[in-house]
């Protein structure tokens, strides 16, 4: 091969290797596309008039802004005090499982505790279990304790659940930290709980704000439970709100959009604010 000839491949690679991306980089536009458009489409029947919306159509564009939708939801379902609900519920869970997943995989992860492989079935057996076989259980101890009709039974249920999945996944990332950097912690006088907050946590926290995001949509999205559990208008949630009122139908077309715009956005809106967290965990977990 002359040295033109190798000026010339060398010059060709980049454009090639572009060439070569179009192909994934349109399968991606259209993927995005399809997950966008729904939400796109809700958006915009949700400020339509339910005159606009029977006449045009759920594909047209709206000719003004029309709120009377979105206001009249809000108001006969009193969404700002299911929005606390679900706000509470979801945040409190996300917390206490995080915590609990940490102590946990602690324990098996880096504490190495006798019969690992079984505590780790247990676990990924319980996070196996279907919601429908729970609800009769919970809801039994639930009336026996008192803690039924409470939001207290639901983070305390849902604490627990999520903790399973975070046990597990933690345990197999706590598995693999050298042991070194403990071993040279505690030749410097540092006890179990010091080793846990001041090295492990720090060093985990990327996976851990991945577990944090994924356990406060997952319970913002959850529905039988809350459903079951919380009978009390008062205390009920977001989603479970939509479902009973969709469920006597006293709604129009335009109104429902409204409801699932303001059902949607709130997670929405935590995922975009909590992106970065959860981009860097993904990363991170791909390097190790």
């Amino acid at each position: 091969m002359t040295a033109v000839q190798a000026v010339r491949t060398r010059s060709l690679r980049p454009v090639r290797s572009v060439v070569g991306r179009y192909p994934v980089l349109v399968a991606l536009f259209i993927g995005a596309l399809f997950m966008v458009l729904p939400f796109l489409i809700v958006a915009l029947n949700a400020v339509k008039s339910p005159a606009e919306y029977s006449a045009n159509g759920p594909l047209s564009l709206p000719e003004g802004i029309y709120l009377d939708g979105l206001k009249d939801f809000w108001e006969r379902v009193d969404f700002g005090q299911k929005l606390v609900n679900s706000i509470l519920i979801s945040g409190s869970v996300a917390l206490l499982a995080v915590v609990l997943s940490v102590l946990n995989a602690y324990a098996i992860g880096v504490g190495r505790i006798k019969g690992r492989t079984w505590v780790l079935a247990f676990f990924v057996l319980a996070n196996m279990l279907p919601q429908e076989a729970l609800v009769y259980p919970v809801y039994y101890l639930s009336k026996e304790v008192g803690l039924y009709d409470t939001r207290l039974s639901v983070i305390i249920v849902f604490t627990v659940v999520q903790a399973a999945f975070g046990t597990y996944l933690l345990s197999a990332v706590l598995g693999q930290f050298p042991r070194e950097i403990i071993e040279a912690a505690r030749i410097d006088g540092a006890n179990k709980w010091q080793v846990l907050w001041r090295i492990v946590v720090p060093v985990s926290r990327p996976t851990i704000g991945v577990l944090l995001v994924f356990f406060f949509i997952w319970t913002w999205n959850e529905f039988l439970l809350p459903l079951v559990m919380l009978i009390s208008n008062d205390n009920q949630t977001v989603s479970v709100a939509l479902g009973v009122l969709q469920g006597q139908r006293l709604m129009d077309a335009t109104m429902t959009n409204a409801a699932a715009l303001l059902g949607v956005l709130p997670a929405i809106v935590f995922f975009l604010v909590f992106q970065r967290t959860l981009t860097r965990g993904i990363a991170v977990g791909a390097v190790k």
